[in-house]
C-alpha cells in the first residue's frame, strides 16, 4: 500500500458499529517528524536517552543518527488516526493495544502515515447499544516501510435508533 503523504487524509464520516465491515480501510495524511517532536517528547516523557538527544552518540550506533522515540511515534499515530474522523462521535472508549511491534526506526525528517483496517467486529452480548471493534494499525514511513504495527481495540456505539 502506498503511503498518503498529502496534507489531507482519506477522511471518513463518523462510523458506528453497524456501518463497519471486515476489511474497511483508511489511510491518514502524512506528518513529518521534526526536531521539535524529539525534544518535546523527550522532555515531557523524561526519556532523554542519548539515542534521541546526542547526535555524536547516535552516530556510533547501528542507526547512524538520532531516532524519534518509539512511544512518541505511537502518540503521533493516535493523532493521525483520530484525524481520520470515523470514530468522532461513536467511540466510547479505547480498550487497548494488542501485539504492538516496533520493527523499523523513525528518524527526524521521516514522514509517517497510519493505515488502518477493520479485522474484527463484535456486538456486545449484554449492552445492545455498543460493541467492540479491532483494527490493524500500521505506521508507515515515506517509503512505505512498516515501522510499527499492531491491533487497536475500541468500544464503539451502535447507530442510534
Amino acid at each position: 500500500m502506498t503511503a498518503n503523504l498529502l496534507g489531507t487524509a482519506n477522511t471518513s464520516a463518523v462510523r458506528y458499529l453497524d456501518d463497519l465491515d471486515l476489511g474497511h480501510k483508511w489511510t491518514s495524511a502524512g506528518r513529518t517528524v521534526t526536531e521539535y517532536d524529539v525534544v518535546t517528547f523527550g522532555t515531557w516523557s523524561g526519556d532523554m536517552h542519548p539515542l534521541h538527544t546526542n547526535e555524536e552518540y547516535a552516530k556510533t550506533t547501528e542507526f547512524g543518527t538520532r531516532l524519534f522515540h518509539g512511544p512518541g511515534a505511537l502518540s503521533l499515530a493516535f493523532g493521525l488516526e483520530m484525524a481520520l474522523g470515523w470514530k468522532n462521535g461513536s467511540a466510547i472508549a479505547f480498550l487497548g493495544i494488542d501485539n504492538w511491534r516496533m520493527s523499523a526506526p523513525i528518524r527526524i525528517g521521516d514522514t509517517i502515515t497510519v493505515d488502518e483496517v477493520v479485522t474484527n467486529i463484535r456486538p456486545s452480548s449484554t449492552k445492545p447499544d455498543r460493541g467492540v471493534v479491532t483494527t490493524r494499525v500500521r505506521i508507515l514511513n515515506q517509503n512505505g516501510a512498516v515501522c510499527q504495527e499492531g491491533d487497536w481495540v475500541v468500544l464503539l456505539s451502535r447507530r442510534p435508533m
